[in-house]
């Protein structure tokens, strides 16, 4: 098989270049394997993170060809012969060193998410749910945390609106607790305040680069948007609002 041409991001978050690699294709062959040769021959000090190979632990996000992929589920043959392939960092957060981003900023976003409230046990000291409830929730633990929805979310990758929303990522993670048979909490006020769910437009792109299909726009967000409209838009709550001196109308 014919050589493939790389061009690798070489560089940190002071500037950098890109920097053109020759490497042999083989069968099966995904961009990881092709950053690895990269790595072991021309090189060395090339950074990279990746863990499993597998799709699994979403070390490996980066941009192949400007779209947000796992470089372990991307295969190098699904790109048109003797086009170049241009790999690069994910441009929603800051460059450490070539393909490797700082992404630390999620994980402290997702220490802000109200902890999930469990309902009292029956008497006999058991919870009981039905299937369909567990189902509906069941989606949203697939996540892997490969940050491809942060980074391709236009609020912020283009407006860097990280001050005052959350990302699809923690949508989702809202809507797993939000939507669980057994939580009793309600984060209407942090989705609309502190998530600012107000920010996302629906335009799925979310959706397209999650590589575990996870249905973010309709299954997650939409659900959620509703729930802050009722919480806080309804009319015949805020009536009540008014008249309670400001108590939740029971729903």
């Amino acid at each position: 098989m014919a050589d493939a041409l790389l061009k690798i991001f070489r560089g940190d978050r002071s500037g950098g270049a890109y920097q053109d690699f020759n490497v042999p294709l083989h069968e099966g062959m995904v961009v990881l394997d092709a950053v690895h040769h990269v790595q072991a021959h021309q090189a060395s000090d090339l950074a990279c993170r990746w863990n499993c190979k597998a799709g699994r632990c979403g070390s490996c996000s980066a941009e192949v060809n400007g779209k947000p992929r796992l470089m372990c589920m991307t295969r190098m043959d699904q790109f048109p012969a003797g086009e170049p392939i241009r790999v690069a960092p994910m441009k929603a957060f800051p460059v450490i060193k070539d393909l490797v981003c700082d992404v630390s900023w999620n994980y402290e976003v997702n220490k802000r998410i109200p902890a999930f409230q469990p309902k009292p046990p029956e008497p006999d000291g058991t919870w009981r749910m039905q299937q369909e409830d567990i189902d509906r929730v069941q989606e949203f633990r697939k996540c892997i945390e490969c940050f491809l929805c942060q980074d391709v979310c236009h609020v912020l990758r283009d407006h860097d609106r990280k001050d005052s929303f959350a990302g699809p990522r923690f949508l989702v993670r809202v809507a797993s607790l939000e939507m669980h048979p057994l939580d009793t909490a309600s984060r209407g006020a942090y989705l609309r305040h502190e998530a600012g769910i107000g920010f996302c437009n629906i335009t799925k792109c979310c959706t397209e680069v999650c590589p575990e299909s996870i249905h973010i726009t309709d299954n997650a967000i939409i659900p959620l948007k509703e729930r802050v409209v009722d919480e806080f838009y309804d009319p015949v709550r805020r009536v009540w609002r008014w008249l309670t001196g400001g108590r939740r109308a029971s729903a």
